[in-house]
Parts: C-alpha cells; sequence; structure tokens
C-alpha cells in the first residue's frame, strides 16, 4: 500500500510544494512544530533510516543539499534550523517512507522531546 508521501509525490493528494526536482519534493508540514516546519522526501520509497542501502548515499546527500538550499530560500538559514529523522516507533516515524523535518522560524530548545 502506498504511503501519503508517495500519493504526495504522484499528485493524489495535495500539498503545499515548497521545492522539487528530479531526486526530492519538500512540502509544509500539516501538523506544524514550529514556524517554518517542511517534510524533505525523496521520490524514492525507502521506509526507514534502518532500512537504507550503500545505494542510497546519493539520496541522502541530495536531501541534505536540498534542506540547506530550501533553509536559504525560507530566510532561516542565517539564524539557524534543525534537521531531523525520526527512525521507526520509538524514533517517532508515523509516515514510513523516508523523510526529513526542516524546522526553523524560531530559537529550538533542546533536548527536544
Amino acid at each position: 500500500m502506498p504511503s501519503i508521501f508517495s500519493k504526495i509525490i504522484n499528485r493524489e493528494i495535495p500539498a503545499d510544494i515548497v521545492f522539487e526536482d528530479e531526486v526530492c519534493m519538500a512540502f509544509r508540514d500539516i501538523n506544524p512544530q514550529a514556524p517554518v516546519h517542511v517534510v524533505i522526501i525523496p521520490k524514492k520509497e525507502i521506509r526507514s533510516l534502518a532500512d537504507i542501502a550503500p545505494a542510497d548515499k546519493e539520496i541522502l546527500g541530495h536531501l541534505l543539499v536540498s534542506a540547506a538550499k530550501i533553509a536559504e530560500k525560507l530566510k532561516i538559514d542565517k539564524n539557524g534550523y534543525r534537521v531531523v529523522i525520526n527512525t521507526n516507533d520509538d524514533g517517532g516515524q508515523t509516515v514510513f517512507h523516508i523523510h526529513l523535518h526542516l524546522l526553523g522560524g524560531r530559537a529550538l530548545k533542546w533536548p527536544p522531546g
């Protein structure tokens, strides 16, 4: 069964897309945890960080480079931001299609959760 993120990639479900290229897509989170909260997903379906293969390193690097570009585009690059990957149930992953959360627009506290 395709994940909600696959349905967004296939344009079966609408999303507020802020960035897209041949490898990934980024859209605003529907339940934002910060003034800027963007989800960045690869177009290749990878279940979680625990399921990556050596061949996925190019995709994962691309996601991080894209996060930096998006942070600049959304003007949170100068003050700072956080990138989070939740992995599996105890890590807080709720959609099992690997994704990065880009959070910013305010001072973020530590530790999270």
